[in-house]
């Protein structure tokens, strides 16, 4: 990631949540522990249905008087349709703020190099009054700024930026095998720790209870996790979503994203996935390999 380049991402949405009720309400429903959220530090987390399937996936920020989220645009409406149906009596305000702020990402390096900066997942600090933070997933996804639109322009040019083509960033998001596009193909599909949520930072196994959070304590605890979401390369042909990956006569994953960055929901026993990773597999249309990001212990 460029040191002087930063990446505006319009296909990002925003939800606000304030009122009296509004940190026990997402202590109730997310991952993660709303109590890690502060001026300091940002977080990631997920909403699981109380199967623990994954639904939806967004960043943490606390803004004002409330907690900003960070999520795919396209996730915005359901989002706030999910809260909605849990509000119940629950004294909170739920708002699309989408056309209020902009997200946009910086190398970590650019963000150490901040004045009052401090390299650490998730740490938080006020640029121009609009926060910036390291991702809380992994630094090599670099940091945030969540802007108000009328002052990022001003902001890049005192950061002294250039913007650049934030296809950029999802190449390197895919490249480290973190999933940033086209998300709402994975919901209910598979489980938020089948999603690697544990490893990104997204799941507080000790906050106490959240929906979805028996199934996922219990495949946890009890050793069960029998599959993964990985990063697919095409080698040959085409993917379409939902097919079948083979390795010799065996069934070893499922096509879940196909375009533009593919993932696949991958077996990791019966057979070991390490006598086919890396290795070139059979789709119906095409041949792939999958790989395995570095940061995951398979």
């Amino acid at each position: 990631m460029n040191i002087d380049e930063i990446y505006i991402l319009e296909d990002r949405g925003f939800v606000f949540i304030n009122g009296e009720d509004a940190k026990d309400f997402l202590q109730n429903i997310i991952t993660n522990n709303i109590n890690a959220v502060t001026d300091n530090n940002s977080s990631f987390a997920s909403i699981l249905t109380p199967q623990g399937k994954y639904l939806i996936d967004f960043f943490i920020i606390k803004h004002n008087d409330g907690y900003l989220l960070d999520c795919e645009k396209s996730n915005v409406e359901q989002l706030i349709e999910i809260f909605s149906n849990y509000k119940l009596r629950s004294k909170i305000n739920c708002n699309n703020k989408s056309n209020d702020y902009v997200a946009a990402v910086i190398s970590k390096d650019k963000f150490v190099s901040l004045e009052n900066s401090k390299n650490s997942l998730g740490f938080t600090m006020q640029y121009r009054t609009n926060p910036i933070f390291i991702d809380p997933r992994n630094e090599l996804v670099g940091a945030r700024l969540i802007s108000s639109l009328e002052k990022l322009h001003l902001s890049i040019k005192k950061l002294n930026l250039k913007i650049a083509n934030k296809d950029n960033y999802y190449n390197k998001c895919y490249e480290i095998g973190i999933p940033e596009k086209n998300l709402s193909k994975l919901k209910e599909k598979i489980f938020g720790i089948e999603n690697n949520l544990e490893e990104l930072n997204a799941i507080d196994f000790k906050k106490g209870c959240y929906i979805g959070q028996e199934n996922t304590s219990r495949i946890k605890l009890r050793s069960k996790l029998k599959r993964r979401l990985l990063p697919v390369k095409l080698m040959k042909g085409k993917i379409n979503e939902n097919e079948v990956i083979k390795f010799q006569n065996f069934e070893v994953g499922r096509i879940l994203i196909d375009q533009p960055y593919p993932f696949a929901i991958v077996k990791l026993t019966d057979p070991s996935i390490n006598k086919f990773l890396n290795e070139n597999l059979q789709c119906e249309s095409g041949t792939i390999k999958i790989f395995a990001p570095k940061w995951l212990r398979l």
